[in-house]
């Protein structure tokens, strides 16, 4: 069985990840865990995004010391910090209610978002030095990946570029980090993919064979909903079985070259990966999926998941 040995979520696109010991599948990706009366509080992954003054997304690509923006959530806001920049607080209550609404792009799809006002798009202009906002996300727009890819499932993302769940294992890292230092180069990290959850006990690219993985319900959870049976408490729990289901090998672009702790561009593994993961699709490496069952559920670090094979 597949142990997730990682939880992350990206708040703002683009910017440093948020890792997670646990996380809600909420209806569009992973979501921070909350209790019963302030899931308004929740953080969701690409739930925000940096947009240009014509409300194109921008990204490490044009802009690589995005990847020194942290977020942090905290007493219901938002917060991101950045060298030299005083700390961006972001209200989480209310937003829909106070923001003015934009229409902003993601590749070729144009959602609806809010503005998340002046402040925001001064610090982050400032920061990048050039005009830029940031837009949150509206979850009354529905944004569906790809169901040429997803088939029955109807698959929702925010913010994401195609899929709400990115699933890499540690093997397949291990495996271009041998390459790489073979060709006299160094290792390279996970957060350089970016990745929602890295599993660990399986082979290298093992996520590329499986038609989907499974949690199973433990007995821990399963007695503490038990305890609360009949009531209208909305909890997350680890009881109800959560299916993924791996859809799409992820075409990388130049964004893994860019180091997460400096900001600035180095080697790019892409030439290393061209030797053994080119595909009709580019240059693969991890696997987009979607979630077929068990919104709402936990997911957490050590969890198991049971592979179901494509072959």
């Amino acid at each position: 069985m597949a142990i997730i040995s990682q939880l992350t979520i990206y708040p703002v696109k683009s910017c440093a990840g948020l890792a997670l010991t646990e996380a809600v599948i909420g209806l569009a990706g992973l979501e921070t865990p909350h209790g019963p009366d302030d899931a308004a509080h929740s953080v969701a992954d690409r739930e925000w995004m940096i947009v240009s003054a014509a409300g194109d997304f921008l990204t490490q690509r044009q802009h690589p010391r995005m990847a020194l923006m942290v977020p942090s959530v905290e007493a219901g806001a938002l917060r991101l910090a950045a060298p030299g920049m005083s700390d961006l607080t972001i209200s989480l209550g209310d937003f829909a209610l106070r923001a003015p609404g934009l229409r902003v792009r993601v590749w070729d799809h144009e959602c609806a978002a809010f503005d998340q006002g002046d402040a925001a798009r001064e610090w982050l202009s400032d920061y990048l030095h050039t005009p830029a906002r940031l837009a949150r996300f509206d979850p009354a727009h529905a944004r569906v990946s790809h169901q040429e890819r997803t088939g029955a499932v109807r698959a929702l993302n925010r913010f994401s570029d195609g899929y709400p769940l990115l699933i890499i294992s540690e093997a397949s890292l291990l495996q271009l980090n041998e390459r790489l230092q073979e060709a006299g180069r160094e290792p390279l990290p996970m957060n350089r993919f970016r990745p929602n959850i890295v599993i660990k006990d399986v082979e290298a690219h093992d996520e590329d064979r499986c038609a989907a993985l499974r949690t199973q319900p433990d007995a821990a959870a399963r007695d503490s909903a038990d305890a609360v049976a009949g009531t209208e408490t909305a909890v997350p729990t680890t009881t109800v079985a959560v299916e993924l289901r791996p859809v799409k090998p992820c075409p990388r672009c130049p964004v893994p070259s860019i180091d997460q702790a400096t900001g600035t561009r180095g080697p790019d593994p892409l030439d290393i990966l061209a030797q053994y993961r080119r595909s009709a699709g580019g240059i693969v490496f991890g696997q987009n999926a979607v979630v077929v069952s068990g919104f709402g559920a936990l997911l957490r670090t050590g969890q198991r998941l049971e592979e179901e094979w494509n072959f």
